[in-house]
């Protein structure tokens, strides 16, 4: 039976159970990016937040929300590697075993990472369908709890946690835009923004080689057969049913961004903010400068979710 879709109340439980823990990212200013898009934007920087991403947050509320009879069988997911590193440093912080099923061909410095952190790693096909293949024979063989990247319940209120201290160090915004691939930041985003500030417009920003949250709110219905073709190695995931539901019930929009706009958003940030981004990240930039006329005169917030680039294999080339 699926579990029931988080509340407000599960992002307050979250913030609770993750403050011993997570850091609370600093919210970053810009005047130069400001006049280039038009508008007051407020920079959440998640490439600040332990292992360099939001998706601390997540994991560390999914690990600390265990009982410790199941918590001491451990943890596994699948993961690409922000979501693994995340989840094998809250495993640290807890003292229990964590297992990663990681793709081939993921990103090195990421993949380094996850192993860094103290997690067993296992390799699998590049494919959806292998990774979660994988994810269950490990989970059977070990008895360690599943940690969806993006689909479990504590992650995803665990994600709105990002919003939640955005909007209350910032608001009122007249719109948050977020990176969306499997959709846990983005949902857990409008969770937290609906109780917090009704009126603000929720944004993810998707890569045009993986828009399949765009095709399936568009749709109806969950449209996630697709081959991912971007640079976003973090957004490459399938929209989860449970995100799709949160998504749709809060009527959430999705801006599509070419590659090249991307890479261009990240230089700009790194110029300008002094913050290291990966495209995954800096997309939420490229959406705002994509759509300006949205968001001309407002104050917006971006979630910059994470910076762990491969600095051996910097993507500057493809934004030519």
């Amino acid at each position: 039976m699926p579990s029931p879709l988080p509340t407000f109340h599960d992002v307050l439980a979250a913030a609770a159970r993750i403050a011993p823990h997570a850091h609370a990212t600093p919210v970053l200013r810009s005047g130069a990016l400001d006049a280039l898009a038009g508008c007051e934007l407020h920079f959440k920087a998640e490439p600040l937040q332990r292992t360099g991403a939001f998706k601390f947050r997540g994991a560390c509320n999914a690990v600390w929300a265990l009982d410790d009879a199941t918590a001491a069988r451990g943890v596994v997911t699948h993961s690409s590697g922000n979501h693994g590193a995340a989840l094998a440093l809250a495993a640290r912080t807890r003292g229990i075993a964590c297992h990663v099923v990681v793709p081939e061909g993921a990103n090195a410095a990421k993949r380094a990472s996850i192993a860094r952190y103290g997690a067993q790693l296992h390799s699998c096909a590049p494919t959806i369908d292998a990774r979660e293949a994988t994810a269950h024979a490990v989970q059977a063989d070990t008895g360690a709890s599943l940690i969806h990247p993006y689909t479990h319940p504590h992650v995803i209120a665990g994600q709105g946690t990002a919003a939640l201290e955005l909007l209350n160090a910032q608001g009122p915004l007249d719109a948050v835009v977020a990176p969306v691939g499997g959709g846990g930041l983005l949902s857990g985003t409008a969770i937290a923004a609906a109780t917090l500030a009704p009126a603000c417009r929720i944004i993810g920003a998707e890569p045009d080689g993986a828009a399949d949250t765009a095709a399936s709110l568009s749709a109806g219905e969950r449209r996630i057969e697709f081959t991912p073709d971007t640079v976003c190695d973090g957004l490459r995931g399938t929209l989860g049913e449970p995100n799709f539901a949160v998504l749709r019930a809060y009527q959430v929009d999705v801006v599509t961004v070419p590659d090249a706009e991307t890479l261009a958003a990240m230089r700009l940030l790194w110029q300008c903010l002094k913050v290291l981004v990966e495209p995954s990240s800096a997309i939420a930039l490229a959406a705002i400068l994509r759509e300006r006329g949205r968001f001309a005169g407002q104050r917006v917030g971006v979630v910059l979710s994470g910076g762990n680039v491969d600095l051996d294999a910097l993507p500057w080339e493809r934004a030519a």
